[in-house]
Formats: structure tokens, sequence, C-alpha cells
């Protein structure tokens, strides 16, 4: 028995619905109706020079009270074409008919079929008047569309349009006008269409203005190299607002792109990767567009008229495939090329450039060991030797201490260069993953991990008697600082200025910070961290028998004046660290100040007793 299809229907679509879903949550602004005026009429004349090179081009909008009116040169439309591709949504005579899907996607702006219905957005009425070029006998025909949905179509005679192409006028509805402003219009005709091949013309009051100027500036001819960047500077400026500190020409054909590269004139957040502004074909897609160069990257701005990327759905972004990130990484690489030539022809503009955004290139280094080798005699880093290259590191200390902390290296800095021990510090973002890779890229050098027992162990020990001395002050000065989990060291070494020294290691910094969070916690976490109890190296206060304060200390007989003098010299240690002190810490400092204080008021009232 045969089973019977149900009935089809056909989809009811309500427009002021549709209308509504594109202003409120496809399109981030009425604005965007200029663009699709303009993408029809481009992509019509596109269409008509495919088979008539030498046919016109120019496209005219002319602003009327209430209203706006195009008149393009292109391949019109017949009756036929007219209820086919004008009262369909969705449909598109671009994509299918005219050019095939692929050829479409090269030559023609639109791909998503959504056309005029755009326009309703900002109006009550559009009327498209049309005269094919493809068929000569074809007579001119009427289409006029209101945004209830309803619309009529009409033959006129032919003298109503001699030539082919198209009008299509737009009627604002109510509170819609502003978009209809001489002013605006001009604006945004200006802005959307600046990069178009075809001259685009605004009429307002008897005045007629061209908005856009073609070729774009990177397809021009210069007469020097030196004219070309000065030009792409300027227009940089113009467009972008900012006097950029470089340029970086942008001409890859193989994936489609032209343009140019800005160097941003002040440090740039990583985060922040979008601000590009992008034309596809020649209209502008975006002025804020993301991904569109790789992360480290972030020093710059680009401006650009691609052809092959894809655009999502509103046309006011880049849709991310597999076509983005080729382009991506093709632009990434003529930047790293454009660093490269400096480094090699243009020192002095490389130094300019490292000065501002020395953090990009070292983000780029990380992941190039070509890069790094290149600009090793210029990227900066801070080391006990003061702000040096990788290079002269090298040059000076085949084993360089890594210290992967601010506050590590600021503990040793001023007792280190002292020393002559090469310390560098990796505290700061990219710098220890560079100098992890030097001996790759400097053969004879290593790279090892900074470590309290080696700064002690180039400090000089002090002769037995001398230990033997000061034994007694030393085991109390222990005792004193057992309960900080410290230990006490004598050593002699300089600058001579330098009290004590206060070295840990990061298990010993993790112990403290696992030790005040267990007198915070409550008892169920105390029970927990006390479980974690670490039994890495304490830290170490290493007094400097060279300096005066530590001699008297060290003579001091009486206990609670001794024990005072060791907890400033403890809390002085700490502050030399330049990180932050715990409550016990800062508590400690301050009674001892307070105590040395108290003592030499006494001894002043006694002198003068």
């Amino acid at each position: 028995m045969r089973v019977q299809e149900p009935p089809s229907h056909t989809f009811q679509v309500d427009l002021r619905g549709l209308v509504d879903l594109l202003s409120h949550h496809l399109y981030s602004s009425p604005r965007v109706y200029v663009r699709e005026l303009l993408q029809n009429a481009v992509d019509a004349v596109t269409a008509r020079q495919r088979t008539e090179p030498d046919a016109p081009s120019e496209i005219r909008l002319t602003v009327l009270p209430g209203a706006l009116r195009v008149d393009d040169p292109g391949i019109g439309l017949t009756e036929a074409d007219v209820h086919r591709f004008l009262a369909t949504i969705g449909s598109s005579s671009k994509r299918d008919d005219l050019a095939g899907v692929e050829v479409a996607r090269r030559e023609f702006l639109g791909q998503f079929g959504i056309g005029l219905l755009a326009c309703f957005v900002v109006a009550d009425e559009i009327t498209v008047v049309s005269r094919s070029a493809v068929d000569p006998a074809a007579t001119p025909v009427e289409w006029r569309a209101t945004s209830d949905g309803a619309y009529t179509v009409r033959t006129l005679p032919a003298d109503a349009r001699a030539e082919a192409g198209t009008t299509v006028t737009v009627t604002a509805r109510h509170g819609a006008e502003p978009w209809f402003t001489a002013e605006r219009v001009t604006e945004l005709a200006g802005s959307f269409g600046a990069l178009l091949r075809h001259e685009i013309r605004v009429v307002a009051d008897g005045v007629t203005t061209t908005v856009n100027r073609t070729p774009a500036v990177w397809d021009r001819d210069h007469p020097t190299p030196d004219a070309r960047r000065a030009a792409l500077l300027t227009y940089g400026y113009e467009t972008l607002g900012f006097a950029a500190l470089d340029v970086v020409d942008l001409d890859l054909p193989l994936v489609g792109v032209r343009g140019a590269a800005y160097v941003l004139p002040v440090a740039s957040n990583p985060l922040e990767r979008g601000g590009h502004r992008v034309y596809l074909k020649g209209m502008l897609l975006s002025e804020s567009a993301s991904k569109l160069l790789p992360e480290w990257a972030f020093f710059a701005r680009c401006v650009l008229d691609a052809e092959a990327l894809r655009p999502t759905a509103s046309r006011e972004a880049l849709y991310d495939d597999e076509t983005l990130a080729a382009v991506r990484e093709a632009l990434g690489e003529r930047i790293r090329g454009w660093l490269t030539g400096l480094a090699a022809t243009d020192p002095e503009r490389l130094e300019r450039f490292l000065s501002v955004h020395q953090l990009g290139v070292k983000a780029l280094a990380v992941h190039d060991d070509e890069l790094l080798r290149t600009m090793l005699p210029w990227l900066r880093f801070e080391t006990t030797a003061g702000t040096l290259s990788l290079a002269e590191l090298a040059r000076r200390h085949p084993v360089v201490h890594l210290a992967r902390t601010v506050e590590e290296f600021r503990q040793v800095s001023a007792i280190a260069s002292a020393q002559g021990l090469g310390v560098v510090n990796g505290g700061y973002t990219y710098d220890a993953e560079l100098v992890e890779k030097l001996p790759t890229v400097a053969p004879g050098t290593s790279v090892v991990p900074l470590a309290a027992d080696a700064v002690v162990a180039h400090l000089d020990a002090v002769p037995a008697d001398r230990e033997l001395a000061v034994a007694a002050f030393l085991a109390a000065a222990r005792a004193r600082l057992d309960k900080l989990d410290c230990d006490v060291v004598l050593r002699a070494f300089h600058p001579v200025t330098v009290p004590a020294l206060y070295l840990d290691s990061r298990e010993a910094l993790h112990e403290r910070s696992r030790a005040q969070a267990e007198a915070e916690a409550d008892p169920l976490w105390t029970e927990i961290l006390s479980n974690l109890r670490s039994t890495a190296p304490r830290a170490q206060l290493v007094l400097n028998d060279h300096n005066p304060v530590v001699r008297t200390v060290a003579a001091l007989t009486e206990p609670e004046l001794r024990d005072t003098a060791v907890d400033a010299l403890y809390g002085q240690a700490l502050l030399m660290t330049h990180r932050p002190l715990r409550t016990t810490e800062s508590a400690l400092l301050n009674r001892a100040l307070g105590d040395l204080l108290t003592w030499a008021a006494d001894q002043t009232r006694t002198r003068e007793a």
C-alpha cells in the first residue's frame, strides 16, 4: 500500500520581524544601509564589465529631501530578474547566475543574498528602476516595496530609462531622517567606499563630491622608496589617527592582500589585538577587525584590502577559518622579515622601535631561534652588570645565573655585581624563556638557576679566629631569628656599605607562604597545611664582616640591645629585597626601630645627667 505524502507548505516571512532581527542582532548600526546600496551598485557594474570591459563605471549617490537615490550603469535587471532576485529573500543574482559560486567569491562583494532588505532598517519604501544590459530588447522595469512586506512590479515605457543600469531610491521612515543628511551620506559613502575601484560620487545641494581616491596609496607609483614610505605614513595618520613609528609594506599577492602595517608610537597591551581596518575588494568590512596578525605582533595596526577573506553574515567581521589563518601567518612572516631587515640595514630605526616595543619582539623570539640569533645584540635584559643584551652578557659571563623572579634578582643584585657574578632578571615577561635559550644561539654559554648557596659561595669566608671570636654573637642571632625560619652566617663581601644580605630559595619562600597561611587559617585548614610542612632549606641572613655596623653589633654584650640590633639588621636586609613585608616582619622592624630610639634617648639622658 502506497503511503500518501503529506502536502508541502511554503514558509511565511514576517518582513517587519525580519528587519527587526537584522537591526538588533545582525548589523551593529543602521549605517550599513549605505554599504548595501554601494555593494549592489558595485557588483552590478562588475558584472557588466565582465562582458563589456569599456562599460561606464561611475556610481552616483544623490541626497534628496528625506531620501537617497543611487544610480549605477551596471548590468541591470529584466522583469523576470526582479521577481526572482528582489522579491525572494536570500537569493542572489551575483552568486548563482552571473558568475558561479567560486567566481562570485573572487569578483563580487555580496555573498549572502540579503541585499536591499537591510535598507528597511532605515526605510519605509524602496523603489528600484532597472534596465537590463544583457537583453537589449527588454524594457525598463520598476519594483516598489514597503516595509510591511508588500511590493509591486510594473514595466515602464522604453524612454523611462534610456541606458542600461539601475536606480535605487530609498525613502526614510519616520525617525531615520538623520541617516539621510548630506553630511551623513557623504561620510558613510567615503568610509565604506574609500578603496572601491569605481568612482563614487555624492551629489548634495548641487555640489558633487568624489569620496574615493583610486588607486589605493599602496597601488600607486612613487618616485622613490622613501617617497612611498612617506605616502604610506601620511595615509596611516589620516586613516588611523596616529603618527606611526614605522610602516611595513604588505604586498602579498599569493594570499590576495595589499596594504600596510603601522607600528604604534607607544607601548601597547599584548591583549589588545584588534583595531585593524580591513577592506574586502575595496569595500570597508571593519574598522576594528581582530585576529588578523599573530599574537606577538600586538604592536602593529593594519590597513589592508583583501580578496579571499571570508566575511561573517553581517559583513562587519572576518570569519575565523583556514584562509584567515593562512593570511595571518603570511602577514606575520612579512613583519618578521621587516624586523630582520632593520637589524641588517637600519640599526638606528631598530633601536627606536625596540625602545617602545621590545616586548613584542621578545614574544616572537621565544618561538623563533633564527630571529633570536638576529636580535641577540639588540634585545636588552636587566642584569647585575646593568642593562645588557644577551650577546654582551654571554661574552662577560660564560655561566649565567637566572633569577626567575624580580624578588630573587633584587635580593642579590648589589652583592652579585660586586662579586662579578652574572645574574639576569628573568622575572619579566618572556625574559626567562629567552635566557634559557641562550646556549642554543650562543655556544659555550651555560645557564643555571640562581641559588642562594651559589651566591654565598662567591662571598669570602672570615678567618677562623674571627669566626671563633663572634661565635657567641652568631649563636644568639641564630636563636633570635629561628622563629622566623632564618639562619645566620658571617661572610666578608663588597660593597662594604651593605651590612646584611637576605637570601632564600623558592622552596623557602613557598614554605614561608605556607606557614603564614597556616597561622591565619581556621582549625581545619591549619591541620591540612601543617601536614604540608616542607623540609626545604631555610632563608639566610648573611652578615657582612666588612661593615662597621655589623662589627659594632657583634661586639655588644647587653643581650636585649644585641637582640634589637639583630632584628634591625634583619629588617633592613628584607627592605633591600624590595618585596612586600609580611605582617610579622613589619611589626618586628617597627619594634626594633622603636627600641633603638628608646635606647638612644636613654643614653642621651644618662650623659646629660
